[in-house]
């Protein structure tokens, strides 16, 4: 143990002064290079790439050419800067299947056409278009598609998975509670279908985002909106040379001829090399707004699952970790106001609530107003509900206002499958409760129910006073249903359509400021210090195999996650989305 204990130690010494020597060479070598953008460059939108609210630096990006990941409001702040900066003459959009939730395509979709005044190409490209990248790329002037690729329009579905089969399989007893004819989260482990009610919800929503969809694309084809429906009826989509023929992209072409017509634009001979500027890049080399003001507008993100206790891992709210964030803005004077940036589906209940009374007390000594991104919903609506206004966009997925709290008992698994019983002795009725070792009896039962029923009683009286609506109108529109920003709009759950750029400007006219900078809260996690934690971690290994599965299960890891949350959540009470929302 001393030898090994030794040679780690060594090791970590070497790597830690190799870093060390490194850095001080690739901070030399860096500021000894142009950092700006080069004359007649193509700024490059990948949409494969996966955009969160808020930046991720690359700490290694010394050692490479890769900057990090810049967040959503930076990427649009690049792309309005692109208007007036003479050295990018154009915009590629490379189309390919994409991850990023539909509101954050609608965010970007807006900063394209709002680019185009300045009268500068934008291009759009790819072998494999799916919806989702048609949606952006119909903002282009012109969408290209390769011969031998593929050009979806089928419409939209949603499709659920359903786990009761299994659990009976098992010998698992599900024993479910919720509030909410629509709160679907359970559905998948007590039923085998959609319910009446549920599919209704999905139907509204799903065909509102469908209308947003037909609105964009009748802008950039001019046909109308019974001519694509009925090309979805028919199926007649089938190959390049269909989508030519339908106007829906404007030319089956080759990449290199796809690159003689950015070379006709940028005025490069053939034998130049056209200068593609990743996003990401040009947002890290063009980033701050060069204002210098003591004011400043705090962008607060809250983004992923809502949980208990201190984060873990990028890209969840963890309520023990988020509440510093906000005591942090509320004590600081500079900030003369905060916008929450929400992009969650909802999670733990008594998380909700502990960052919503810390929302509220940072709402008594500054305003605090709300940008919702794809998901605000559940949870997600439960801390926004605080804000003095409320932005969502179109199709931006809120609302859900509803409880549940799950228990499994695996006494038949473990006796019938396992062979394995438990015994025991309690001092009180309630002393083992609630247990997943038996069924709950029916005193244990109603308390789980009441439960439920208390928070939810809670959240709809959060909503009310937050709202300022009437009881029975908040609860006509609660019951776990899932709407679209245009939606709830119409019916109080938001004030006004606008993406985070409109909300910045809310808060900063309730501030009555008119000169300020904008910064972002919390500050993103420092990456080499967790990289030394793993490196002592006894959980290491365990890290490697998840990003390992991750990578090889790639959108489907989801489900394996999810599956894993069940244990956490195993008899708390949730305010989350169903199973896993996945329009496409």
């Amino acid at each position: 143990m001393f030898f090994a204990s030794l040679l780690a130690i060594v090791i970590s010494g070497v790597i830690l002064f190799g870093i060390f020597i490194g850095m001080l060479v690739g901070v030399a070598t860096k500021s000894s290079k142009d950092n700006k953008t080069k004359a007649n460059s193509v700024l490059v939108i990948d949409v494969e790439k996966r955009i969160h609210e808020q930046a991720q630096a690359n700490p290694f990006a010394i050692f490479t050419n890769e900057t990090g990941n810049a967040g959503l409001y930076d990427v649009t702040q690049s792309i309005k800067h692109a208007q007036k900066d003479d050295n990018i003459k154009g915009i590629l959009i490379k189309l390919s299947g994409s991850t990023n939730g539909w509101a954050t395509m609608q965010q970007l979709r807006m900063a394209i056409t709002d680019f185009k005044s300045s009268k500068k190409f934008v291009y759009a490209y790819g072998e494999d278009i799916t919806q989702g990248a048609y949606y952006l790329g119909s903002a282009a002037d012109s969408i290209y598609a390769n011969p031998v690729g593929e050009v979806i329009l089928k419409g939209f579905s949603t499709e659920m998975p359903f786990f009761k089969g299994t659990l009976e399989k098992l010998e698992v007893q599900p024993e479910i509670y919720y509030a909410g004819k629509f709160k679907s989260a359970t559905e998948p482990f007590r039923a085998d279908k959609m319910s009446d009610a549920n599919k209704l919800q999905v139907s509204v929503y799903q065909q509102s985002m469908w209308n947003e969809f037909l609105k964009a694309v009748t802008e950039h084809t001019h046909l109308d909106s019974n001519a694509i429906n009925q090309l979805t009826q028919t199926g007649a989509i089938e190959f390049p040379a269909d989508a030519l023929k339908y106007k829906l992209v404007d030319g089956v072409l080759y990449w290199d001829e796809v690159e003689q017509r950015i070379r006709n634009k940028t005025g490069q001979k053939e034998s130049e090399t056209i200068n593609y500027v990743a996003l990401s890049d040009y947002a890290e080399k063009e980033k701050g707004d060069n204002i210098s003001a003591d004011d400043k507008i705090a962008v607060l993100y809250a983004e992923g699952d809502i949980k208990d206790g201190e984060q873990e891992n990028d890209y969840e709210i963890a309520s023990k970790t988020f509440i510093e964030s906000i005591r942090k803005a509320r004590k600081n004077d500079n900030i003369k106001a905060v916008v929450l940036r929400v992009n969650s589906p909802g999670g733990s209940a008594a998380a909700s609530e502990i960052i919503l009374h810390e929302l509220q007390l940072l709402k008594q000594k500054k305003p605090v107003v709300v940008s919702m991104g794809d998901l605000a919903a559940s949870g997600g609506y439960y801390i926004s509900c605080v804000g003095d206004s409320i932005f969502a966009l179109p199709n931006t997925i809120t609302g859900s206002i509803g409880v549940f709290s799950m228990l499994f008992s695996t006494e038949g698994l473990m006796k019938n499958k396992l062979g394995v019983t438990f015994d025991g002795v309690k001092t009180a009725p309630y002393a083992d409760f609630p247990t997943a070792t038996r069924p709950l009896n029916e005193a244990e039962a109603k308390r789980m129910q009441h439960a439920v029923d208390n928070i939810y009683t809670l959240f709809k009286s959060r909503v009310s006073v937050g709202r300022k609506l009437r009881p029975e109108d908040v609860d006509s529109i609660a019951q776990g249903r899932v709407w679209t920003g245009t939606d709830a709009l119409k019916i109080g759950l938001v004030d006004a359509i606008g993406g985070l750029d409109r909300a910045i400007s809310s808060a900063a006219a309730l501030a009555k400021v008119k000169t300020y900078k904008v910064i972002g809260y919390p500050e993103p996690r420092d990456k080499i210090k967790e990289l030394f934690h793993k490196m002592n971690s006894s959980t290491d290994a365990s890290a490697m195999v998840q990003k390992s599965m991750q990578e090889q299960l790639g959108s489907d890891y989801e489900w394996l996650k999810k599956i894993k949350e069940l244990r956490q959540m195993n008899g708390k009470a949730m305010m989350a989305m169903p199973f896993i929302f996945n329009v496409q």
